[in-house]
C-alpha cells in the first residue's frame, strides 16, 4: 500500500526535475513518485525513465503529449495509488525531514482508521537568487497538530491563502468531486485546490516548512510579465472557479466565508492586471468578467461587489487607481515575486 502519491508535473525540465525526485525518494517505500513527462523536447524523458528503471516500485514515468499543467496533474492523478495526493512541480521540491512527519502522521491516520479528507502544511518562496526565503504558515489560523472541520477555522491573513504547495488531499475526495483541470491552461493550481474544498469534512494543519517553492526564473508562470501575457487564462481558471461550485450551498458558513476571499482575490487578481495592461480590450475583458460573475450567480456578485476588494477595483479616477497599485502590491505578496 502507497500512502502517498505525489505527481511530478516535467517539461522542459532536465535541468532541475532530479533535485524534486531526489527529496521525495527519501520518503522510500510508502511513496509513489509519478513523473509526468508532458511532451518535453529536452531529455526530460529519458531522466524520467532512469529513474523508473533504477526505483521501479517507487517512480512511475508517463510521457505524454503536451498537453499543460493542468492536464500532467489531470493523468497524475488518474494514475495515482496512493491515500493522499499531492502535486510538486518539476523545478521546486521538498524538506526531507518534514516529508518524514507527513508520512509518519498519515501513516497513523491509516492505522487508526481516520478519514483525512486534508492535510496543510507550510511552504516555503525560496528566491534562489535573492538568497531569500519566506515562510508561509497558518499559525493564527486553524488550529495546530489537531483534526478539525472548517467550522474551527480562525482569521486568515492576506498571505495565508490555502495553496497547491500546502496542500495533500485524499485521492478519492479528488475523484468523488470529479476534479479535472483544463488543457493548455496555467494558473490551475487554483482551481485544484478551490473545487474539492466543499468535499472536505476532516482537516489537519501540520506545522511543517514542508514545500520548497522556487521563485525567480523569468520565464516561470508567476513572473509578473508573464502573468501579464497569459491573462486570458487566469481569466479562464476564475471562471471555471465561479461555475464550479455554489459556494451558498456550502453548509460551512467559514467555508462559505473563505471560498468566497479566495474568489475574492482571484477577481482582484484579474482586476488588476487588465487594468495594468491597461488597452481599450483588456478593459473591456475585466468589465466581461464581472458580468459574467453577476450573470452566473448574482448573489455572489453583489457579495464579492462589495467587498473591500471588489469595490475597490471598480472606483473612478485616482482614488481609484491608486486602490489598483494597492491590489497590484496584494497580488505581488500573493505570487511571491515582490
Amino acid at each position: 500500500m502507497k500512502l502517498l502519491s505525489v505527481a511530478i508535473p516535467s517539461y522542459n525540465s532536465e535541468e532541475y526535475l532530479g533535485r524534486a525526485v531526489e527529496t521525495l525518494l527519501t520518503g522510500g517505500e510508502e511513496m509513489e513518485i509519478i513523473i509526468v513527462n508532458d511532451g518535453s523536447k529536452d531529455d526530460t524523458g529519458k531522466i524520467a525513465d532512469a529513474y523508473q528503471e533504477k526505483y521501479p516500485t517507487i517512480i512511475k514515468a508517463i510521457h505524454q503529449e503536451n498537453g499543460g499543467h493542468g492536464q500532467a496533474v489531470n493523468t497524475g492523478l488518474k494514475n495515482a495509488t496512493g491515500l493522499y495526493f499531492k502535486v510538486v512541480d518539476s523545478d521546486d521540491w521538498v524538506n526531507e525531514k518534514s516529508l518524514k512527519k507527513v508520512l509518519d502522521l498519515l501513516r497513523k491516520m491509516h492505522d487508526e482508521k481516520i478519514e483525512l479528507d486534508l492535510l496543510i502544511a507550510n511552504y516555503v518562496y525560496e528566491k534562489v537568487n535573492l538568497n531569500k526565503q519566506k515562510v508561509i504558515h497558518y499559525k493564527g489560523a486553524m488550529p495546530v497538530d489537531c483534526i478539525f472541520g472548517w467550522d474551527d477555522l480562525k482569521h486568515f491573513k492576506q498571505s495565508q491563502n490555502i495553496l497547491m504547495h500546502s496542500v495533500f488531499y485524499r485521492t478519492q475526495l479528488l475523484r468523488d468531486c470529479k476534479l479535472q483541470l483544463p488543457k493548455h491552461t496555467f494558473y490551475v493550481d487554483n482551481l485544484f485546490v478551490y473545487q474539492p474544498l466543499p468535499y472536505v469534512k476532516t482537516l489537519y494543519y501540520l506545522d511543517e516548512d514542508f514545500y520548497r517553492y522556487f521563485i525567480g526564473r523569468e520565464d516561470q508562470s508567476v513572473n509578473e510579465k508573464v502573468i501579464m501575457s497569459r491573462i486570458d487564462q487566469q481569466i479562464r481558471v476564475t471562471r471555471l472557479m465561479i461555475e464550479s461550485t455554489d459556494v451558498f450551498a456550502v453548509e460551512s458558513k467559514k467555508l462559505q466565508n473563505y471560498m468566497l476571499k479566495f474568489l475574492s482575490v482571484m477577481m482582484m487578481v484579474c482586476s488588476v492586471y487588465l487594468v495594468k495592461i491597461g488597452t481599450e480590450e483588456s478593459l473591456e475583458k475585466k468589465k466581461k468578467l464581472w458580468e459574467y460573475l453577476k450573470e452566473s450567480n448574482p448573489k455572489m456578485y453583489l457579495k464579492i461587489r462589495h467587498s473591500i476588494l471588489g469595490h475597490s477595483m471598480h472606483l473612478p479616477g485616482h482614488a481609484g487607481h491608486a486602490i489598483i497599485k494597492m491590489g497590484y502590491r496584494i497580488s505581488q505578496k500573493i505570487f511571491g515575486f515582490g
